[in-house]
């Protein structure tokens, strides 16, 4: 066991640091525990920012990882709103606060999580530009929201991701006009490929959506500081009180880099690199969550996971791995997301070219199926809609890697569990 006069610390108070924190102290670990947030708000979760959260359907307190107290009670040192300005690898400190402060490290986690990509156009310093991606930008849009649905408002999107969706979904829930602008040919194509992303465009024109494809944001036109309108590269021009940038996420890796850690290209995902116990280039300096980009011996690549379930295994990992136990991450990728009446589970990952086919399990048009991305008979990735307590097999199916018989695949008479082993 670690000597109780060791110091850990943690930048980063988003999932992964919380659950780091919590991850050490459950294994035992009886020295100084320092976790350092550059927000104002207790250590939160993501997910309910683009859904319940944003719907009102839940209330702020149930997005906290741990009630106020708990950091206290766990002996866990938290500094919120405080920014880390320098590591110092040879002196192993750290230095933060608007003091200054500098603390000594025996072992530092990185959990700097990403920020959203901002689009590169004239008018996006008007008021009526959004971002989501913290509890204060969820909080602001909710506002937006109500009034656009009270007084008939257009909201235009750039992206037609998963947030660009979800906030769509909500947007049209509050009664709100919604345009979403996508470059591909449809929304979650180089997630999910042009068979399923037909799937959300359907569902989406069904509520009320329209969608611009094939074209990008080139301009906000707004006058005395509000938006009027959104110009795309093709010369259209949509109505507009509000526009949401949904672009895309980028890991924040200036502090790792500034401390001369090897980070990954953006043409490999971006991010901070790591070994499979989550190590960066400098062994005393572990690194999880959206920042990370780690190997994954199962799809033979690295991955750089944004997802909810990647921060919250991610931070136990990686603080088991500070401890000195044998870890090795390679969880399957999973996420989840709720649209109107349409939740699903992801689990797996198939890029576009990666796949030979898609099998469809259950009635896609009724939007209650199961999906597999699979290559010469391996399942690749699963994607379960409206069907549920699947996941599981899913995975068994993912990680067993061997061929499998794509008509019993596609047969929901077969049960997945015994096509999983």
């Amino acid at each position: 066991m670690v000597d109780a006069d060791q110091t850990f610390v943690i930048v980063g108070g988003g999932l992964a640091g919380a659950k780091a924190a919590e991850t050490l102290r459950a294994e035992g670990f009886t020295g100084r525990v320092i976790l350092i947030c550059d927000e104002r708000d207790h250590p939160y979760e993501r997910p309910s920012l683009s859904k319940g959260f944003l719907l009102g359907r839940e209330e702020r307190d149930s997005v906290f990882v741990h009630e106020p107290a708990w950091y206290a009670r766990h002996d866990i040192e938290l500094h919120l709103g405080q920014t880390v300005d320098a590591v110092d690898r040879a002196a192993k400190t750290v230095r933060f606060g608007e003091d200054g402060t500098v603390v000594q490290y025996d072992k530092l986690l990185l959990a700097t999580g990403a920020e959203p990509r901002r689009l590169d156009i004239p008018g996006t310093g008007l008021a009526g530009v959004h971002h989501l991606r913290r509890l204060a930008h969820a909080e602001r849009l909710k506002r937006v929201l109500a009034t656009l649905g009270r007084d008939n408002g257009h909201l235009v999107i750039a992206g037609g991701g998963w947030i660009g969706l979800e906030v769509a979904a909500a947007a049209r829930e509050y009664g709100a006009e919604v345009t979403v602008v996508e470059p591909s040919p449809t929304p979650l194509h180089d997630v999910l490929g042009p068979e399923l992303g037909e799937v959300f465009t359907e569902l989406h024109r069904e509520h009320g959506v329209r969608f611009h494809f094939g074209a990008r944001l080139t301009e906000i036109v707004g006058q005395d500081g509000m938006v009027l309108a959104a110009r795309t590269d093709d010369g259209e021009e949509h109505p507009a009180h509000d526009v949401l940038a949904a672009i895309g996420a980028a890991p924040r890796t200036a502090l790792a880099e500034a401390a001369g850690l090897e980070v990954a290209d953006r043409a490999h995902g971006g991010g901070v690199v790591v070994d499979e116990r989550l190590r960066t280039s400098d062994p005393d300096i572990h690194a999880a969550g959206d920042v990370a980009s780690f190997p994954h011996g199962l799809f033979g690549t690295r991955l750089r996971v944004e997802h909810w379930a990647n921060a919250l295994n991610g931070g136990p990992a990686a603080a088991r791995a500070m401890l000195g136990q044998d870890v090795a991450y390679d969880r399957v990728p999973y996420f989840f997301s709720d649209q109107y009446d349409l939740g699903m589970e992801y689990s797996g990952w198939a890029p576009p070219g990666s796949y030979d086919e898609v099998v469809i399990r259950g009635d896609a048009g009724k939007r209650e199926f199961i999906a597999f991305w699979v290559k010469e008979g391996r399942v690749l990735a699963g994607m379960n809609v409206n069907v549920w307590d699947v996941t599981d097999p899913i995975q068994r199916l993912i990680r067993g890697g061997a061929p499998v018989d794509t008509e019993a695949l596609s047969a929901p008479h077969v049960p997945l569990e015994s096509l999983a082993g």
